[in-house]
């Protein structure tokens, strides 16, 4: 009997569509099950950061730091659209303190007592020398010490902030990472299911028998495999031991990472880092021009089937913890939005949410009479590179002709250099003539080298189709569904966009009736043309 798949993979998040990605191009027969919508879990709700990790340097993981430092670069020139430096600044005073649980704070208590958990200002420059060496730098600038006193990166602050570091990382569309991941997957030949659930998985005759269910129609198949892999993000223990059967001691903890979106808080388009008097940190950085995310906070959460949310406690803390730096304090009121997503890391006993480590774990099992690899833990930036791991590990039970390839490689809309942005936005322009420069850098920004064939030739607003809201309309819409894989208004609005910040709530019923128009439409159709071919045979 020959499988349906050589790999099928389970969970539609970044590293789910990662594996697919690279293991398709290699020259796999691939099929990825995402029983909601791609990236509609942890993928989504992020900081939104390229970044090395600058605070995992207290935990000493130089392996992970090193690592994501390097893929920095890798991924901003695959993707300039969805991807750009960033300059981050870090307000310093002498009364900072460390989170005393972490292995340099403990260090630094054993060497220096009279320091009393203060973080001191060599100990930070330090850290920053070795964030900018340890992954080497082509594009991205070094750190360099700055004013606050009567400066742009100082006002807004209190005034006992007096000087800063600033450092380099990158801002990523995570959302949007995992969409353009699996439309190259698909493009390359994988079959991409969403709303489609795995219900069960057993080995017969050496292969995995599969059973999926779509959750918007209740249609189920059952596909064979030679190899499964479990990516189920924050579902993946319960994936492991629940569908895979396995008795497996791989466990997973889960930890929630909330943020809130303000109004605009500063007037430059710099980030900021901050230092609690917890230890801890958040950041502050610019969001779709009119507003400013803040996050995260690290707190467990035991149970992946609740929908993890903004709690009024984390609410309270962003806030509490930003006007420590704020010389106008912010309150409930100002708050836009808020979202929260569930972090799944490899349960390595750590004593808190925070000090969990963040690199990824993969384990592959072969007991079970059919090979199956999981996947725990991960940041975002090292997505690509986890992929070639589980890559490796695939290649210990399947045969793969194909070598590594995706460092570089431009996914959908890429192709195009880091530098080229107002240039691709000046062509939109020039082209598009209704459209403004803020609507052309938001589609530049989304769709980069493909804005023309999202527009379609469109010669005028009138030929958009139906208006929205905001800057959306239908055609833009329908490319999303057609090629994206939208279903509802959620998915346009809060994953392939970031529009449902500017509509109201009228303005989204209207566009998720238009959508469930189209459904019907085309479930109508494809009734009408199975029964012209039933009476044609």
């Amino acid at each position: 009997m020959v499988a349906d798949y050589d790999l099928l993979i389970i969970g539609g998040g970044i590293n789910g569509c990662g594996i697919a990605r690279d293991a398709t191009g290699r020259g796999l027969k691939v099929c990825l099950s995402e029983m909601n919508d791609l990236g509609s879990a942890t993928s989504a709700s992020s900081t939104k950061l390229f970044h090395g990790g600058l605070r995992y340097l207290e935990y000493f993981e130089f392996k992970l730091v090193r690592e994501a430092l390097i893929e920095r670069e890798n991924l901003l020139k695959a993707m300039p659209h969805i991807s750009w430096p960033l300059r981050f600044v870090l307000p310093y005073h002498h009364g900072m303190r460390f989170d005393m649980s972490t292995p340099t704070s403990k260090l630094l208590d054993w060497l220096m007592p009279w320091m009393k958990g203060r973080r001191p200002a060599w100990l930070i420059r330090f850290g920053l020398f070795m964030y900018d060496h340890l992954g080497g730098r082509k594009i991205l600038p070094g750190t360099t010490s700055i004013s606050l006193h009567g400066t742009v990166e100082g006002k807004g602050l209190k005034s006992k902030f007096k000087k800063a570091f600033e450092y380099s990382d990158c801002w990523v569309e995570d959302s949007r990472l995992v969409i353009l991941n699996a439309r190259d997957a698909q493009r390359r030949g994988a079959d991409i299911l969403t709303r489609s659930k795995v219900v069960s998985a057993g080995v017969v005759d050496g292969m995995w028998q599969v059973k999926m269910q779509n959750v918007t129609t209740g249609n189920k198949k059952t596909v064979t495999a030679k190899m499964v892999v479990n990516a189920g993000g924050p579902w993946v223990g319960d994936v492991l031991r629940s569908t895979l059967m396995s008795n497996s001691d791989a466990d997973v903890r889960l930890v929630r990472g909330s943020h809130i979106v303000t109004k605009k808080l500063f007037d430059h388009d710099k980030c900021y880092f901050f230092q609690g008097s917890d230890g801890r940190i958040i950041f502050a950085i610019p969001y779709e021009t009119d507003f400013t995310l803040i996050g995260t906070t690290d707190q467990d959460h035991e149970d992946p089937t609740v929908k993890p949310e903004c709690t009024p406690a984390e609410r309270d803390y962003l806030i509490e913890f930003i006007n420590e730096y704020l010389a106008v304090p912010i309150g409930v009121e100002d708050i836009a939005w808020s979202f929260s997503g569930v972090r799944p890391l490899f349960n390595d006993g750590a004593s808190s949410a925070s000090a969990a480590t963040r690199d990824y774990v993969l384990k592959l099992e072969e007991s079970l009479g059919a090979a199956s690899l999981n996947v725990f833990g991960g940041k975002i930036t090292t997505y690509r590179c986890l992929a070639e791991t589980a890559l490796d590990e695939i290649q210990k039970v399947l045969s793969i002709s194909g070598k590594p390839w995706t460092a570089g490689v431009p996914l959908p809309g890429g192709d195009f250099d880091v530098t080229e942005v107002d240039k691709l936005v000046a062509d939109a322009r020039n082209t598009f003539l209704f459209l403004t420069e803020r609507w052309a850098r938001r589609l530049v920004r989304a769709y980069g080298t493909e804005v023309s064939d999202v527009l379609d030739e469109a010669k005028n607003l009138s030929s958009l189709g139906k208006h929205f809201g905001a800057d959306l309309y239908q055609v833009e819409v329908e490319w999303l569904m057609k090629y994206e894989y939208a279903q509802c208004s959620e998915d346009v609005l809060w994953r392939r966009t970031k529009i449902g910040l500017r509509l109201n709530d009228q303005q989204i019923s209207v566009l998720d009736d238009w959508i469930k128009e189209q459904h019907i439409s085309q479930r109508i159709s494809d009734l009408e043309f199975s029964k012209s071919s039933s009476v044609a045979e």
